[in-house]
């Protein structure tokens, strides 16, 4: 039996597209790079589109069919090198969706996340508890304590690109519901999540707001997503949409800018910084 592909890392998708610049500066067709290497086109397709790693010696001679001088050959091997090595959360892949090993590839590499989320505290923001009493609750509930142990622990991980030196932003519009809707009869479990969050919203490199009941309806109330941007020109804005059984990864122009105005209207009309954390503290009293 073949292994399991994993998901792309950042790195190859940025060296992917990179790829594909370059083959058609240099005037070339996909069929005529294949006809180079001696392979099919679709071999030079899934390395410019991250479906398979990219292999070293087939990027040294296309880089040469495109005209690459040799020190940018040398400087473009040596990242590719880098990026096929496989990201931290591999370790995690007993429990890692495909669909989601990506998502969070492109969130430790992104530069500003905006989310939405209208059911939960968002997994980077959660307590262990509250990230283990959601978990029961959910698919994944059904699969033993030892499996939750491993969501917790690839949970937990995530958080800590919070932690590291230049941070991401990390901008999250948040129903009330959230708040509203205990995820334990044990009321520490919900008083602790919200102490974290007042917390969170001490940092200057996390906005938090709250979409309040008393606001009414807003554009966004279909389904949670995350607007990932990133440092690489080379990436576009994606959009991460998820579903009971899996997730879209979007990246037309015309989709991210339908979800970008969505979250800059719920921004606009969510409760401010202050009175977020009023909000908060109210929360935090009732539990």
């Amino acid at each position: 039996m073949s292994q399991r592909r994993l998901a792309p890392t950042v790195g190859q998708v940025v060296l992917g597209k990179r790829l594909q610049e370059l083959r058609e500066a240099a005037g070339l067709r996909r069929e005529e790079a294949a006809q180079v290497l001696r392979v099919a086109p679709a071999t030079v397709r899934r390395m410019e589109s991250a479906e398979t790693a990219l292999r070293i010696p087939y990027i040294q001679i296309l880089l040469t069919a495109y005209g690459v001088p040799a020190d940018e050959t040398a400087a473009f091997v040596q990242l590719a090198e880098e990026a096929n090595r496989p990201g931290w959360w591999q370790r995690y892949h007993d429990v890692l969706p495909d669909w989601f090993s990506m998502y969070v590839s492109l969130e430790g590499a992104a530069r500003v996340l905006r989310q939405y989320e209208p059911h939960y505290v968002p997994g980077l923001l959660q307590t262990e508890d509250y990230a283990r009493a959601v978990l029961e609750a959910g698919t994944a509930g059904l699969e033993g304590s030892e499996v939750i142990d491993r969501h917790v622990a690839l949970r937990m991980a995530r958080q800590k690109l919070l932690a590291r030196e230049n941070p991401p932003h990390l901008w999250v519009v948040m129903d009330e519901t959230a708040l509203a809707r205990p995820v334990s009869v044990r009321a520490a479990v919900m008083r602790d999540q919200v102490d974290k969050l007042l917390g969170m919203t001490e940092r200057d490199h996390i906005t938090l707001q709250i979409a309040e009941f008393a606001s009414g309806p807003h554009p966004g109330t279909y389904a949670p997503f995350v607007l990932f941007r990133f440092a690489e020109p080379e990436l576009p804005d994606m959009v991460y949409s998820e579903y009971l059984t899996g997730a879209l990864y979007l990246d037309s122009r015309a989709e991210v800018a339908a979800h970008l105005e969505v979250l800059d209207h719920m921004a606009a009309h969510a409760a401010t910084a202050d009175r977020t954390r009023e909000l908060l503290k109210e929360y935090r009293d009732r539990y």
